[in-house]
């Protein structure tokens, strides 16, 4: 009786398992429209066409990645777009890992190009290769948040080589400094 019993309850346990619905796996509809709003942005950024920006990013959004703090509106996060790729004369931009649920966006990005004018200590013709994490706040399937992680490497190359050590001034600079401090 116990054989019948154990064939029994395997037999069932397989009925039910069979019988269970699999998982539909995937993202939902909302997070897959928060990924194409992101990659919408890295469009305009590879185009320099930032004419559908307002198509992704929200008019009330704040970028928090600005040079100089919070930027705060679709208008002024465009004026900034546009200044960030004035001497840029190329970009690329490659995902390398994201990830996307109903209300962010993660994504691990490098991109390449090269500068079309000399800016930030690099001259005209220079290439340049950069990594940042980007995380972007979603509302409604529009950027209303976003904040970006840079490589320090990367970081550092964009910023104009340091000034000279003192030791390197000319003696009549050295000798006015000498001068103010007492």
């Amino acid at each position: 009786m116990k054989k019948y019993v154990t064939v029994l309850v395997i037999a069932l346990s397989c009925y039910c398992i069979s019988c269970t619905p699999k998982s539909q796996g995937g993202m939902s509809a909302a997070a897959q429209k928060n990924l194409d709003a992101m990659h919408g942005v890295n469009q305009c950024f590879d185009s320099k066409d930032f004419s559908k920006v307002g198509d992704y990013i929200a008019d009330d959004a704040v970028d928090h990645a600005g040079d100089s703090g919070d930027i705060k509106g679709l208008a002024n996060i465009k004026t900034q777009f546009e200044k960030w790729t004035t001497g840029v004369a190329s970009q690329k931009t490659e995902v390398i890992k994201e990830l996307a649920d109903d209300e962010y966006v993660m994504a691990w990005q490098k991109y390449t190009g090269a500068y079309s004018s000399d800016m930030m200590g690099h001259k005209a013709g220079d290439t340049y290769t950069m990594e940042a994490t980007e995380i972007v706040k979603f509302k409604d399937g529009k950027a209303i948040e976003h904040w970006s992680m840079m490589n320090p490497k990367d970081l550092m190359k964009m910023m104009p080589p340091p000034p000279p050590p003192p030791s390197s001034l000319p003696d009549s600079v050295k000798k006015d400094t000498s001068k103010k401090m007492m």
